[in-house]
């Protein structure tokens, strides 16, 4: 999770804050979790509150700064959240999704898999609302043209 918080953000300082938010949610409301009964999964429900703790963090930092520098799009190995979903999302989606462009995968993944609104997107990647409006819409139909 670490690594992907890495990938949105590269401010170490908000990475490690956000995982301390993160794992003290969950801590509290591990209760909460109801599993693979309601659909979800526990890598997908840890990541959306590290999700939403990120853009909670930039928020924050927004209102005594400027904001975080945005990290750059590095070749890295697949973090252990990617391959979960890799697994999960099998067949022609899964395939269509890979071969979607990474700035297309990017918002489709925050807005659908990780269910963030397009403004709490457009602070996560560091983006403004209009763009991630486009690239979703982009997105979509790239899905719906490779799945048809």
């Amino acid at each position: 999770m670490a690594v992907r918080l890495r990938r949105r953000c590269a401010d170490e300082e908000i990475v490690a804050e956000v995982m301390q938010e993160t794992y003290l949610a969950v801590w509290r409301a591990a209760g909460a979790f109801v599993g693979t009964a309601a659909g979800g999964t526990a890598v997908g429900w840890l990541w959306t509150i590290a999700a939403r703790r990120l853009v909670d963090a930039f928020r924050r930092r927004a209102h005594h700064a400027e904001p975080p520098p945005a990290a750059a799009p590095q070749p890295m190995a697949p973090a252990a959240e990617e391959e979960a979903l890799a697994a999960t999302v099998g067949g022609d989606v899964g395939d269509a999704l890979r071969r979607l462009a990474p700035e297309l995968r990017q918002v489709l993944q925050a807005m659908v898999l990780d269910g963030l609104s397009v403004r709490e997107t457009a602070v996560l990647l560091g983006l403004p609302e209009g763009t991630v409006k486009t690239r979703a819409r982009r997105a979509r139909i790239a899905m719906r043209e490779a799945l048809a």
